[in-house]
């Protein structure tokens, strides 16, 4: 595990080099006639650098069933081609009932840490961007009853297990940039976790991938 964490950390950092040096060799004519500050959208000619905060909606896998995940992001953008920043995210996934005590379990919880976006071309209209998380988080084991015709409709849960997590996630972006403070991503990415030691859950319970959509809003 530390191998794969060292590994993500040197290409996060070697890429906004590469990036860097391809951008400035193959930007494309106009760009170069124009001022160096500005970005190319969809609809507006004119955009700046700086910042941005996001948030994302995404469907994912947690223990092999359907969930649902959710967060955001804020990041410093750093010449058009390199984010830097911090996010979070929370996740709960679909219960699965147990004939034999009578409840049902689901998984619920959240992680978050640094997030470093190697940004490529982000000048063009239409371009991508390459998210990678490195932190921590949290997940839980919850029960609890519900009607037999209805297991959204539960009451006395409990919390039945607990524990803590690393996690280094990827993504690739396809961003859309469609006004000047506006800008649309959809994304997949990959979840990886350290082994998740919980009572009746898997230890890769939390691995999997993710695709959803990403709204970005700032000054880019």
């Amino acid at each position: 595990m530390k191998k794969i964490a060292t590994m993500v950390v040197l290409l996060a950092l070697a890429i906004p080099t590469m990036v860097a040096q391809e951008a400035e060799g193959n930007e494309p004519e106009e760009k170069q006639k124009r001022n160096p500050g500005e970005v190319q959208t969809l609809f507006d000619p004119h955009s700046g650098s700086g910042g941005y905060g996001a948030f994302s909606v995404g469907y994912t896998k947690i223990n092999s069933r359907d969930a649902i995940i959710m967060g955001g992001r804020g990041e410093w953008v750093i010449g058009h081609g390199f984010g830097l920043g911090m996010g979070g995210y929370g996740f709960l996934n679909d219960p699965t009932y147990n004939p034999v005590d009578q409840l049902n379990y689901s998984l619920a919880g959240g992680y978050g840490g640094l997030i470093m976006e190697p940004i490529l071309f982000g000048w063009y209209p239409v371009h991508l961007s390459f998210p990678i998380l490195i932190g921590a988080g949290g997940v839980a084991s919850t029960s609890y009853s519900s009607d037999w015709y209805d297991p959204y409709e539960y009451w006395d849960g409990y919390m039945a297990d607990a524990t803590a997590f690393f996690v280094a996630e990827a993504a690739i972006e396809l961003e859309f940039n469609l006004v000047r403070f506006f800008r649309l991503a959809v994304f997949g990415s990959y979840r990886y976790t350290s082994n998740i030691n919980m009572e009746n859950t898997p230890v890769d319970a939390l691995r999997g991938w993710n695709v959803g959509m990403t709204f970005k809003f700032g000054s880019f």
